[in-house]
Protein backbone atom coordinates (compact mmCIF):
# COMPACT_ATOMS: atom_id res chain seq x y z
CA UNK A 1 0.00 0.00 0.00
CA UNK A 2 0.98 3.55 -1.13
CA UNK A 3 2.04 6.21 1.85
CA UNK A 4 1.73 8.90 -0.57
CA UNK A 5 -0.91 11.05 0.52
CA UNK A 6 -3.67 12.62 -1.54
CA UNK A 7 -3.04 15.94 -3.51
CA UNK A 8 -4.75 18.57 -1.72
CA UNK A 9 -7.81 20.17 -3.57
CA UNK A 10 -6.13 23.03 -4.77
CA UNK A 11 -2.91 20.88 -5.80
CA UNK A 12 -5.70 18.95 -7.96
CA UNK A 13 -7.08 22.02 -9.61
CA UNK A 14 -3.51 23.51 -10.50
CA UNK A 15 -2.50 20.59 -11.94
CA UNK A 16 -6.04 20.19 -13.92
CA UNK A 17 -5.25 23.25 -15.07
CA UNK A 18 -1.94 22.65 -16.51
CA UNK A 19 -3.27 19.68 -18.67
CA UNK A 20 -6.03 22.16 -19.63
CA UNK A 21 -3.31 24.44 -21.45
CA UNK A 22 -2.29 22.90 -24.46
CA UNK A 23 -5.66 24.37 -25.51
CA UNK A 24 -4.16 27.51 -26.46
CA UNK A 25 -2.16 26.70 -29.14
CA UNK A 26 -2.73 26.44 -32.90
CA UNK A 27 -5.83 27.36 -35.04
CA UNK A 28 -7.47 23.88 -33.90
CA UNK A 29 -7.47 24.50 -30.50
CA UNK A 30 -8.90 28.26 -31.19
CA UNK A 31 -11.87 26.64 -33.15
CA UNK A 32 -12.36 24.19 -29.81
CA UNK A 33 -13.38 27.03 -27.60
CA UNK A 34 -15.21 28.85 -30.25
CA UNK A 35 -17.23 26.15 -30.81
CA UNK A 36 -17.44 25.35 -27.14
CA UNK A 37 -18.40 29.84 -26.64
CA UNK A 38 -21.33 28.86 -28.85
CA UNK A 39 -22.54 25.39 -27.70
CA UNK A 40 -22.67 27.34 -24.33
CA UNK A 41 -24.70 30.27 -25.75
CA UNK A 42 -27.37 27.75 -27.00
CA UNK A 43 -27.78 25.42 -23.96
CA UNK A 44 -27.69 28.41 -21.35
CA UNK A 45 -28.34 31.64 -22.70
CA UNK A 46 -26.33 34.93 -22.31
CA UNK A 47 -27.10 34.99 -18.39
CA UNK A 48 -25.23 31.32 -18.66
CA UNK A 49 -22.45 32.61 -20.77
CA UNK A 50 -19.53 33.36 -19.16
CA UNK A 51 -15.60 32.46 -19.39
CA UNK A 52 -15.73 30.64 -16.65
CA UNK A 53 -18.62 27.50 -18.38
CA UNK A 54 -16.58 28.61 -21.59
CA UNK A 55 -13.58 27.26 -20.32
CA UNK A 56 -15.45 24.15 -18.59
CA UNK A 57 -16.86 22.83 -21.98
CA UNK A 58 -13.69 23.60 -23.87
CA UNK A 59 -11.56 21.22 -21.11
CA UNK A 60 -9.44 24.47 -21.17
CA UNK A 61 -8.12 26.55 -18.33
CA UNK A 62 -9.65 30.10 -17.96
CA UNK A 63 -6.61 32.10 -17.47
CA UNK A 64 -5.96 30.78 -20.97
CA UNK A 65 -9.36 31.88 -22.56
CA UNK A 66 -8.26 35.56 -21.01
CA UNK A 67 -5.17 35.63 -22.59
CA UNK A 68 -6.77 35.32 -25.84
CA UNK A 69 -9.77 37.53 -25.42
CA UNK A 70 -10.32 40.55 -22.69
CA UNK A 71 -14.26 39.89 -21.95
CA UNK A 72 -16.44 37.11 -22.64
CA UNK A 73 -18.28 39.67 -25.04
CA UNK A 74 -15.18 39.75 -27.34
CA UNK A 75 -15.12 35.74 -27.09
CA UNK A 76 -18.87 35.77 -28.12
CA UNK A 77 -18.24 38.19 -30.90
CA UNK A 78 -14.89 36.36 -32.14
CA UNK A 79 -17.36 32.97 -31.95
CA UNK A 80 -20.26 34.13 -34.31
CA UNK A 81 -18.17 35.89 -36.70
CA UNK A 82 -15.47 32.60 -36.94
CA UNK A 83 -18.90 30.69 -37.24
CA UNK A 84 -21.64 32.14 -39.74
CA UNK A 85 -19.26 33.75 -42.34
CA UNK A 86 -20.72 35.93 -44.90
CA UNK A 87 -21.76 34.03 -47.94
CA UNK A 88 -20.07 34.11 -51.05
CA UNK A 89 -20.83 36.96 -53.77
CA UNK A 90 -22.90 35.35 -56.71
CA UNK A 91 -22.28 36.24 -60.14
CA UNK A 92 -25.20 34.86 -62.23
CA UNK A 93 -25.19 38.12 -64.62
CA UNK A 94 -28.98 38.30 -63.58
CA UNK A 95 -29.37 40.88 -60.53
CA UNK A 96 -32.65 38.88 -59.37
CA UNK A 97 -31.10 35.74 -59.30
CA UNK A 98 -28.00 36.50 -57.53
CA UNK A 99 -30.11 38.13 -54.65
CA UNK A 100 -32.66 35.00 -54.66
CA UNK A 101 -29.13 33.36 -54.04
CA UNK A 102 -28.04 34.96 -51.37
CA UNK A 103 -31.77 35.54 -49.30
CA UNK A 104 -32.34 31.94 -49.96
CA UNK A 105 -29.23 31.19 -48.24
CA UNK A 106 -30.14 33.28 -45.73
CA UNK A 107 -33.02 31.38 -45.47
CA UNK A 108 -31.15 27.75 -44.84
CA UNK A 109 -29.43 29.64 -42.29
CA UNK A 110 -32.61 30.56 -39.97
CA UNK A 111 -34.44 27.63 -40.61
CA UNK A 112 -31.58 24.62 -40.19
CA UNK A 113 -28.62 26.08 -37.60
CA UNK A 114 -29.04 27.58 -34.37
CA UNK A 115 -28.16 30.83 -35.55
CA UNK A 116 -31.41 32.46 -34.67
CA UNK A 117 -30.93 31.48 -31.01
CA UNK A 118 -27.54 32.38 -31.00
CA UNK A 119 -28.06 35.54 -32.56
CA UNK A 120 -30.93 36.58 -30.19
CA UNK A 121 -28.96 36.31 -27.04
CA UNK A 122 -26.28 38.28 -29.06
CA UNK A 123 -28.25 41.44 -29.52
CA UNK A 124 -29.88 41.11 -26.06
CA UNK A 125 -25.87 41.26 -24.94
CA UNK A 126 -25.39 43.91 -27.33
CA UNK A 127 -28.13 46.45 -26.06
CA UNK A 128 -26.43 46.08 -22.38
CA UNK A 129 -22.98 45.96 -23.77
CA UNK A 130 -21.70 49.56 -25.38
CA UNK A 131 -18.99 47.92 -26.92
CA UNK A 132 -20.20 44.84 -28.14
CA UNK A 133 -23.17 47.02 -29.58
CA UNK A 134 -20.33 48.40 -32.15
CA UNK A 135 -18.70 45.45 -32.80
CA UNK A 136 -22.32 43.85 -33.04
CA UNK A 137 -22.68 46.69 -35.90
CA UNK A 138 -19.37 45.94 -36.94
CA UNK A 139 -20.41 42.15 -38.22
CA UNK A 140 -23.53 43.27 -39.26
CA UNK A 141 -22.22 45.69 -41.96
CA UNK A 142 -20.11 42.26 -43.03
CA UNK A 143 -22.71 40.32 -43.60
CA UNK A 144 -24.95 42.74 -45.56
CA UNK A 145 -22.11 43.11 -47.67
CA UNK A 146 -22.94 40.24 -49.98
CA UNK A 147 -25.89 42.25 -50.79
CA UNK A 148 -24.37 45.55 -51.52
CA UNK A 149 -21.70 44.61 -53.93
CA UNK A 150 -24.55 42.16 -55.95
CA UNK A 151 -26.89 45.46 -56.04
CA UNK A 152 -23.88 47.54 -56.69
CA UNK A 153 -22.66 45.85 -59.66
CA UNK A 154 -26.13 45.20 -61.03
CA UNK A 155 -26.38 49.19 -61.03
CA UNK A 156 -23.19 49.45 -63.04
CA UNK A 157 -24.04 46.61 -65.53
CA UNK A 158 -27.16 48.67 -66.20
CA UNK A 159 -29.75 46.12 -64.55
CA UNK A 160 -30.75 49.04 -61.76
CA UNK A 161 -30.95 52.48 -62.07
CA UNK A 162 -27.84 53.93 -60.83
CA UNK A 163 -29.88 56.61 -58.40
CA UNK A 164 -31.08 52.89 -56.44
CA UNK A 165 -30.54 53.44 -52.73
CA UNK A 166 -28.66 49.91 -52.17
CA UNK A 167 -28.59 50.64 -48.20
CA UNK A 168 -32.26 50.89 -48.71
CA UNK A 169 -32.88 48.26 -51.23
CA UNK A 170 -30.70 45.94 -48.80
CA UNK A 171 -33.16 46.47 -45.84
CA UNK A 172 -35.50 46.25 -47.84
CA UNK A 173 -34.97 42.33 -49.40
CA UNK A 174 -33.70 41.42 -45.71
CA UNK A 175 -35.93 42.74 -43.20
CA UNK A 176 -39.19 40.76 -43.91
CA UNK A 177 -37.32 37.31 -43.13
CA UNK A 178 -35.71 38.68 -39.73
CA UNK A 179 -39.16 39.94 -38.75
CA UNK A 180 -40.97 36.49 -39.99
CA UNK A 181 -38.37 35.24 -37.42
CA UNK A 182 -37.80 36.93 -34.73
CA UNK A 183 -40.94 38.85 -34.59
CA UNK A 184 -44.07 37.00 -35.25
CA UNK A 185 -42.10 33.51 -34.86
CA UNK A 186 -43.89 32.52 -38.41
CA UNK A 187 -42.38 29.88 -40.75
CA UNK A 188 -40.97 31.44 -43.91
CA UNK A 189 -42.76 30.47 -46.50
CA UNK A 190 -41.85 28.70 -50.08
CA UNK A 191 -41.93 31.39 -52.32
CA UNK A 192 -41.11 34.19 -50.19
CA UNK A 193 -37.89 34.68 -51.66
CA UNK A 194 -38.57 35.45 -55.41
CA UNK A 195 -41.83 37.26 -53.97
CA UNK A 196 -39.55 39.75 -52.22
CA UNK A 197 -37.19 40.25 -54.83
CA UNK A 198 -40.38 40.35 -57.35
CA UNK A 199 -41.95 43.17 -54.87
CA UNK A 200 -38.14 45.05 -53.99
CA UNK A 201 -36.59 44.82 -57.17
CA UNK A 202 -38.89 43.58 -60.16
CA UNK A 203 -40.04 46.92 -60.78
CA UNK A 204 -36.72 48.61 -60.84
CA UNK A 205 -35.50 45.50 -63.25
CA UNK A 206 -38.50 45.72 -65.69
CA UNK A 207 -38.36 50.00 -65.87
CA UNK A 208 -34.96 49.22 -66.86
CA UNK A 209 -35.26 46.79 -69.27
CA UNK A 210 -38.02 47.93 -71.19
CA UNK A 211 -36.22 52.19 -71.04
CA UNK A 212 -35.42 52.96 -74.71
CA UNK A 213 -31.52 52.14 -75.20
Amino acid sequence: MSSAKPASTSTRQRKQGEQREPISRGAGARQRVLRAALEVLDEHGLPGFTMEAVARRANAGKATLYRHWQSAGALLVDAMDATFQPFPVPDTGRVETDVAQLLTAFVRLLEETPFPRLLAAFVDAAERDPALATLHADLTERRREPVLVVLDRARERGQLPGHLDVELATDLLTSPFFYRRFVAHRPIPEGMVDAVVAHVLGGEVVRRRSKPS
